[in-house]
C-alpha cells in the first residue's frame, strides 16, 4: 500500500509542469514595448518587463525557469518577481534555460511572474515553465490570443414593434483599443471607444443584409445588399467598415470622460422592404441631443430587436489590464409611445472567455448592470447566468420629432 502510494505521489509530481508560451505574456510599460509573436516568442524587450498572469488554486511551492536564447557570446542578468518575491538569474550564450529556484505561493487567486532585464541583452523569450504543487492545477492562458474575453449583456422584452431603444453607459476603466458599446440591436450597434491615449470616439454602424454580415471585404457584398447613408450630424465622418462583417459606419470624435454617464438613443422607421436606423447621442458639452447618423438598411422593413449591450478589448497587446463599464436605466418604446424598461440582462461571452480567459463577470452595482473583463482579477459569471436591476425612469427629454 505504501508502494503504491508513493507511485501515486511521483506521478502527480511529474505531471505537475506547466509550460506556458512565452508569447502569452504582456510588456510594461509600454504594451506595445517587445515584439511578441506566436512563432518567434518575446524579443526586443530591452527596457520593458514581461508578464504573465496565472489563477493558482492551490498554495505552495512554486518552481519557475525560462526557457530564454541568447547569440554566442552574449549574456544577460534577469530578475522573475513573483507576487512580491525576486529571485536573479543569469543566462549565456548556448544556455537552453534559465532556473530562477523556487517560490512560495501562501494563497489561491492570480498571481503575476514578472522578468525584467537587469544587464547585458535581452534574450529571446520561449517558454515559462513552471512546477511544484501550485502548478499543478493552475490555469494560464495558452492561446496565442491575448486580448480579454469580450463580454455582453441580453436584455429580454416582451415589447413588440419597437421604434426606440434608449441606455446609458458610463466607463469605469479607459484602457486603449476598449469598446464599451450601449445600444446594441440586430442590425448594428452604438456606443463609445478609446482608440488612443489622446483620441475617443462615438460609434454608430449598421450591418449589410445577407452575406454582408458575414463578409470581410465589402467588395464582395452585392450592392443590393448595401447599407445606405443617408444623413450624419457636425463634425460626424461616416464610411464603411469591413472585416468584421461589413455595412455603414459613423463616429464622432469626442473626448467623452470615463466615469461620466454617456446617454444614447437608437430609433428606426420600417418602409417596406428597407429599415431606417438613426442613433441620437446627448452631446456632453453642448448639453442636447445631436444625430450621429441615419442609414437606410436593406431587405429588413422591421422594428427594433436583439437588445444587447458588450464591452470589447479589440486590442491585445494590453489584455491585461481591466475594462469595466456600467449600463443601465435601459428603456425600448413601441409603435403606441409605450415605453417598457429593460430591468433583466443575462451575461455572455466571446469564445475567448471559454476556456483561455476567465477573467470576465457582471453584476449589480450602483442600480446598474456592469460588465468587467481582463486584468487578471477575481470574478466569473456563469454564461447564461441573469441578474435584475432597480427600476428606474424613462427619459423625457427626446430629441426633436422623438
Amino acid at each position: 500500500m505504501k508502494i503504491l502510494t508513493l507511485l501515486c505521489s511521483l506521478a502527480i509530481t511529474a505531471h505537475a509542469e506547466l509550460r506556458v508560451p512565452a508569447f502569452t505574456g504582456y510588456s510594461d510599460p509600454d504594451a506595445n514595448g517587445a515584439r511578441i509573436s506566436s512563432r518567434s516568442g518575446v524579443s526586443e524587450w530591452k527596457g520593458q518587463s514581461i508578464s504573465w498572469f496565472g489563477d493558482v488554486k492551490t498554495p505552495g511551492k512554486l518552481t519557475a525557469a525560462l526557457v530564454a536564447k541568447l547569440p554566442a557570446g552574449a549574456a544577460a542578468k534577469l530578475k522573475l518577481t513573483v507576487g512580491t518575491v525576486s529571485h536573479e538569474a543569469s543566462v549565456k550564450g548556448g544556455d537552453e534555460s534559465v532556473s530562477f529556484g523556487e517560490f512560495a505561493i501562501a494563497q489561491p487567486g492570480y498571481t503575476r511572474l514578472r522578468v525584467e532585464l537587469l544587464d547585458g541583452t535581452a534574450p529571446v523569450l520561449e517558454t515559462l515553465v513552471l512546477d511544484g504543487p501550485a502548478a499543478a492545477d493552475a490555469h494560464f492562458n495558452t492561446e496565442s490570443r491575448r486580448n480579454a474575453a469580450s463580454v455582453h449583456l441580453g436584455y429580454p422584452t416582451t415589447a413588440k414593434d419597437v421604434v426606440l431603444f434608449y441606455n446609458e453607459a458610463t466607463g469605469v476603466e479607459e484602457p486603449v483599443a476598449t469598446f464599451y458599446m450601449a445600444c446594441g440591436f440586430s442590425r448594428g450597434y452604438f456606443g463609445m471607444q478609446v482608440n488612443s491615449a489622446k483620441e475617443r470616439r462615438i460609434i454608430f454602424s449598421v450591418w449589410d443584409a445577407a452575406s454582408g454580415q458575414t463578409a470581410k471585404d465589402r467588395s464582395t457584398v452585392a450592392a443590393e445588399n448595401h447599407t445606405q447613408l443617408i444623413a450624419k450630424g457636425e463634425g460626424v465622418e461616416a464610411s464603411v467598415f469591413g472585416n468584421e462583417g461589413t455595412g455603414g459606419h459613423s463616429h464622432l470624435v469626442y473626448p467623452w470622460k470615463t466615469g461620466e454617464m454617456q446617454r444614447f438613443i437608437v430609433a428606426v422607421k420600417p418602409d417596406g422592404t428597407h429599415t431606417e436606423y438613426t442613433g441620437w447621442y446627448f452631446h456632453p458639452g453642448d448639453k442636447k441631443w445631436m444625430m450621429i447618423a441615419s442609414f437606410r438598411a436593406p431587405k429588413d422593413g422591421k422594428y427594433l430587436r436583439g437588445f444587447h449591450s458588450f464591452s470589447e478589448n479589440f486590442g491585445g497587446s494590453n489584455g491585461h489590464l481591466v475594462r469595466k463599464a456600467r449600463y443601465g436605466n435601459g428603456w425600448v418604446r413601441d409603435a403606441a409611445g409605450t415605453w417598457s424598461e429593460l430591468t433583466e440582462a443575462s451575461f455572455t461571452h466571446d469564445p475567448t472567455g471559454k476556456t483561455a480567459r476567465l477573467d470576465r463577470f457582471m453584476g449589480v452595482e450602483d442600480g446598474r448592470f456592469f460588465l468587467s473583463h481582463g486584468g487578471f482579477v477575481p470574478g466569473f459569471t456563469k454564461y447564461g447566468e441573469k441578474f435584475t436591476r432597480p427600476a428606474g425612469k424613462a427619459p423625457t427629454d427626446l430629441p426633436p420629432g422623438l
